[in-house]
C-alpha cells in the first residue's frame, strides 16, 4: 500500500470507512466486518475511520475489538459532535468544551485505546465559537489523549479560525465524481494552510460502483431510501452519469468504483479517500484503485462526463446542519 501525508500525519493512500458495518447501510455482520478490517491492515492499510454516533456507539466498540493487539498498525480516526442517545435518537450538534472532553473519554473507553490519532469535530456547532471547541480539542492533545485534530464539513472561514487556535491536520467532507463542491469552497484554504483532505462517500454512497440500479436494491433500513439523490427523477438522471463513467471504466478494464477512486487520488497527494465497506470482496476491489493510472486526457474526459454540478438532488434531506 502506498502512503500519503496529511498535515503531519502519514497514512495509507486509501483509508477504510467503518460506519456501514454498524448502521445506515442495512444489516451488518460483525465477523465479516472484523475480517474486513484485518484484511485491510494485512494489505498495508492504516487509516480506520469511525465516529461515536455510528451505531450509536457500537461502531467504535467493533473497531476496538478488531484492532486489539494491532494498535501499532492503525492510524485511528474518530469523531464527536453529532450527539445521540443510546436508543439512536438525536440530541443535536454539540461543540461545547465540556462535551468535547467527555466525548473523547467515552470514545477512548469504547475503542480500548489510550489515544486517538485523528480526532474530528463531526459537525460544526453554530452556537459555540469554533475557537472554544478547538481550544478544548487542543487540551486533549496536550493531555496525550489525541495526536492530531480534524474538522468535518467545515467552511473555509471556520477552518481558518480553527487552524489559528491549533493546527488542523485534516478536513473530512463528502467529495467524489458526483459531489465536487469542495473544489471551489475549501480546496484553496486547505492548500494555503497545508491541511490534508479526507473525502468521505468517495463512491457516491455506492452509486458510483454501478451496482445500484433501483431503490429496491436497498434494505428497508438503508438511509439512502430517503436521500434526495436516490429518489424519482434524480435517481434516473444520476444513473445516466454513472453509466457514462462505466463506459470509460470498461475501456480501462477496471471497475467503475476503482475508476472513481483513482480519479480522487489523482486530484492531489494530500487527498486520502475513505471508501466504506463491510465485505472483504468489496475491500479488495477498492484497494485495486491504487494501481489504476489515469492520463491527463482521461482526467479531462472524466471532468466532461461528470462535471461539477451534474448530480441531481441535494446530498441530505436537510442541509441546514452543514457549515457553509
Amino acid at each position: 500500500m502506498k502512503t500519503r501525508t496529511i498535515g503531519q500525519l502519514t497514512v495509507s493512500a486509501l483509508g477504510l470507512g467503518c460506519m456501514g458495518m454498524s448502521e445506515f447501510y442495512g444489516e451488518g455482520n460483525e465477523q465479516e466486518s472484523i475480517a474486513t478490517i484485518h484484511e485491510f491492515l494485512d494489505a498495508g492499510g492504516s487509516l480506520l475511520d469511525t465516529a461515536d454516533m455510528y451505531g450509536p456507539f457500537t461502531n467504535e466498540e467493533l473497531v476496538g475489538r478488531a484492532i486489539a493487539g494491532r494498535r501499532e498498525d492503525v492510524v485511528l480516526a474518530t469523531k464527536f459532535g453529532n450527539e445521540r442517545r443510546a436508543d439512536g435518537s438525536w440530541v443535536g450538534i454539540n461543540g461545547r468544551p465540556e462535551y468535547v472532553r467527555s466525548a473523547c473519554d467515552a470514545s477512548l473507553r469504547r475503542l480500548g485505546v489510550d489515544h486517538i490519532d485523528l480526532y474530528y469535530q463531526h459537525r460544526v456547532d453554530k452556537t459555540v465559537p469554533i475557537e472554544d471547541t478547538v481550544g478544548a480539542m487542543a487540551e486533549l492533545v496536550q493531555a496525550g489523549k489525541v495526536r492530531h485534530l480534524g474538522l468535518s464539513e467545515a467552511s473555509a472561514d471556520t477552518i481558518r479560525r480553527a487552524h489559528a487556535v491549533h493546527p488542523i491536520t485534516a478536513l473530512q467532507t463528502e467529495y467524489s465524481l458526483w459531489e465536487r463542491e469542495p473544489e471551489t469552497k475549501v480546496f484553496p484554504v486547505l492548500a494555503e494552510l497545508g491541511i490534508g483532505f479526507v473525502p468521505y462517500s468517495p463512491l457516491g454512497r455506492g452509486f458510483l460502483t454501478g451496482q445500484i440500479r433501483s431503490v429496491d436494491d436497498f434494505a428497508d433500513d438503508d438511509f439512502r431510501k430517503h436521500s434526495p439523490r436516490f429518489q424519482g427523477g434524480n435517481f434516473t438522471r444520476n444513473l445516466e452519469l454513472v453509466d457514462r463513467v462505466k463506459e470509460l471504466a470498461d475501456r480501462k478494464q477496471c471497475t467503475p468504483g476503482q475508476l472513481a477512486l483513482a480519479w480522487l487520488l489523482a486530484q492531489g497527494e494530500h487527498i486520502v479517500p475513505i471508501p466504506g465497506t463491510k465485505k472483504r470482496e468489496r475491500l479488495r476491489e477498492n484497494l485495486g484503485a491504487v494501481d489504476v493510472e489515469l492520463s491527463q486526457d482521461e482526467l479531462q474526459l472524466l471532468d466532461q462526463l461528470a462535471p461539477a454540478g451534474a448530480t441531481a438532488g441535494d446530498r441530505y434531506p436537510n442541509m441546514s446542519t452543514i457549515d457553509t
